[in-house]
């Protein structure tokens, strides 16, 4: 009798565990189609659980946060992407949001080199040597004017199994959604895109903000106008490539001014061979839309104000006066 009873009672059981588990945890649906469900980089304000719910991937909402706080779960969705499908229940949403997401929010500032974002994405994918060297020297050098420039500063949700050669189209395509406004107005200016590109990317290392984008495109413009060489460090510093402390941009001494470079600036008149970095729309469109000014020298004091100069001897005064 006993164990009849003993029989009766885990049959019970078992019944009522189904009974939850296909009410509260089973899969939603049959549908094997991937979805990706985003976690923004600010996740403060979002509430998971009602994100799972709303898109039908769970079947409780309530059911569901019980589950992560049962497992101890609910401080460890990280921000990024994660595939997930209506065919998975409970238990494989709460193990693949808890993991690594399957795509990262990768963040690549304003004019950097291509290197940079290189050794960015290397660190946030967890590249391979070989392929942080096949982004410097094959994904990005499939055509000359893609060599620097192209490689759009912004925030990329990316997933980590993208190779390399798709992310540098990825980064192009940005530009070129970014860039085709300017267009027109660029082929109306008879200012082709590469030469913008170029001059963007100068005043992108020079500027100290954006107060004074437009006033450095001017005197930039008015020094390759009159064949004046532009004499700018920041071509030099590109040369110069990675210093010994490990640090990109460094200090350039007298010696380096004096090192035969295309890229050498107080050697050679016109502009480098390529842009010196990956500037953002805004010195793109500074570029195209210079302040008219009779500058040709400028300098930048200790609060990073900018100083401008018709004559190198009134530059010369202003270096005593602000930086002396």
């Amino acid at each position: 009798m006993r164990k009849m009873f003993l029989i009766g009672s885990i049959i019970v059981s078992v019944i009522f565990i189904l009974f939850l588990y296909y009410t509260f945890f089973a899969a939603p649906g049959s549908s094997k189609t991937i979805e990706i469900v985003t976690v923004p980089q600010s996740s403060s304000n979002f509430d998971m659980m009602d994100h799972l719910d709303r898109k039908e991937f769970i079947k409780n909402k309530q059911a569901f946060r019980l589950l992560m706080e049962l497992f101890k779960k609910t401080d460890q969705v990280q921000p990024g992407g994660y595939r997930l499908s209506q065919s998975m229940d409970s238990f494989q949403i709460l193990k693949k949001i808890s993991s690594r997401p399957d795509l990262v929010w990768v963040k690549i500032g304003s004019c950097l080199r291509k290197e940079q974002i290189g050794e960015i994405l290397s660190h946030t994918l967890s590249w391979k040597s070989d392929e942080l060297d096949k982004w410097n020297t094959i994904y990005t050098d499939s055509l000359p004017e893609y060599f620097e420039g192209v490689y759009y500063p912004d925030t990329y949700l990316i997933p980590r199994d993208e190779p390399g050669e798709a992310i540098a189209k990825r980064l192009i395509n940005r530009f070129n959604e970014q860039f085709a406004p300017y267009a027109a107005p660029y082929i109306k200016a008879n200012i082709r895109w590469t030469t913008g590109l170029k001059i963007a990317s100068l005043i992108a290392r020079e500027a100290a903000g954006g107060e004074d984008m437009k006033l450095i495109s001017g005197i930039i413009w008015n020094r390759l106008n009159i064949g004046m060489p532009l004499q700018i460090d920041a071509t030099m510093q590109y040369t110069a490539g990675k210093g010994s402390d490990g640090k990109w941009w460094g200090n350039i001494d007298i010696k380096e001014k004096q090192k035969d470079s295309p890229y050498n600036s107080y050697l050679y008149k016109g502009l480098p061979p390529t842009p010196i970095c990956n500037p953002s729309i805004e010195y793109i469109e500074a570029a195209l839309n210079p302040e008219e000014t009779p500058c040709l020298f400028y300098l930048h004091d200790k609060n990073k104000q900018i100083h401008c100069a018709k004559t190198y001897e009134e530059h010369l005064e202003n270096i005593t006066r602000y930086l002396e």
